[in-house]
């Protein structure tokens, strides 16, 4: 049997080299510690005053589309819409336009939808309110929104992250 008197004349070296009288901590329970402290880190913390209350609100709305990858700009519009109760609040998402429409509770908000056609977004049997492009109705919680784009993308991202419902009480996004 050759003993390799190199190895062990490194590993004496090495195990020498510690000139400091205080014990050598234990490097399992460091590593656990700094593990544990960029967890806590990494946790997620509501950084918003934006109620979670099971109702959209507008910073809700902004949010949500932004998480869901949209460049949201709001747009002053004052415009009234035939057969909503209320005047929406106004975004443009790229060059598609979204109309949402917040009401007290979700029932205000069916009442409204019930009297609507889903494919004009508008009162039953009056022609299209929104110029040429076709309207996508979303209806959520407390809202009805009226998305205006060319893109089947952009829709279906758009009805995702509306129909996922608003922020719920105790949630932490």
């Amino acid at each position: 049997m050759k003993i390799n008197f190199a190895f062990i004349a490194l590993v004496a070296l090495g195990s020498g080299c510690n000139s400091s009288k205080e014990p050598v901590a234990d490097t399992s329970s460091s590593i656990a510690a700094s593990s544990q402290s960029s967890a806590s880190q990494n946790a997620p913390v509501v950084a918003s005053d934006c109620p979670h209350d099971g109702k959209w609100a507008l910073c809700s709305i902004e949010r949500r589309l932004k998480q869901s990858g949209f460049v949201v700009k709001r747009v002053e519009d004052t415009t009234h819409r035939a057969g909503f109760a209320v005047k929406p609040a106004v975004f443009m998402l790229g060059k598609s336009r979204l109309e949402v429409f917040f009401y007290e509770d979700s029932a205000t908000a069916a009442r409204d939808a019930a009297k609507l056609d889903t494919l004009t977004a508008g009162p039953i049997g009056k022609p299209s309110q929104w110029g040429a492009t076709p309207p996508t109705m979303i209806r959520s919680a407390n809202i009805a929104a009226v998305l205006l784009s060319e893109s089947p993308r952009q829709i279906e991202r758009a009805i995702n992250a509306l129909t996922a419902g608003p922020p719920q009480p105790g949630s932490l996004r």
